[in-house]
């Protein structure tokens, strides 16, 4: 559960790293709204952190490019969490499978020993 210090600390941490992009955006002279809307679309300081460091790294002349890189970043984003809770659903349905459904025949044979 999130305490008041843990979500102002993660408030500050998005607002840093969304700054940091509007900042490289600017350098390289597109628009802060530019900058708004990828961090929007990213979601977390960590992909926009990301984003960032491409900016810096590769310099990107036309929006295109820059927007491209953003929906790279988004898929590569979505496909873990896919893959995440694809991971998670086979593992519960391995151990369903392990552990039993706990049948009728089960819950015969505890009662008939009294437990």
């Amino acid at each position: 559960m999130y305490t008041d210090h843990m979500y102002t600390d993660h408030r500050e941490e998005w607002r840093r790293s969304r700054d940091d992009l509007i900042r490289a955006l600017d350098s390289l002279g597109f628009p802060p709204d530019l900058g708004n809307a990828i961090a929007g679309h990213l979601g977390s300081p960590r992909a926009i952190d990301r984003m960032t460091a491409y900016l810096y790294n590769e310099k990107p002349k036309k929006a295109e490019v820059v927007v491209d890189e953003m929906l790279a970043i988004r898929s590569e984003i979505d496909a873990w969490r896919e893959r995440k809770a694809s991971r998670e659903a086979n593992a519960a349905y391995n151990a369903l499978l392990y552990y039993g459904l706990g049948t009728e025949d089960d819950d015969a044979e505890d009662n008939s020993t009294g437990f």
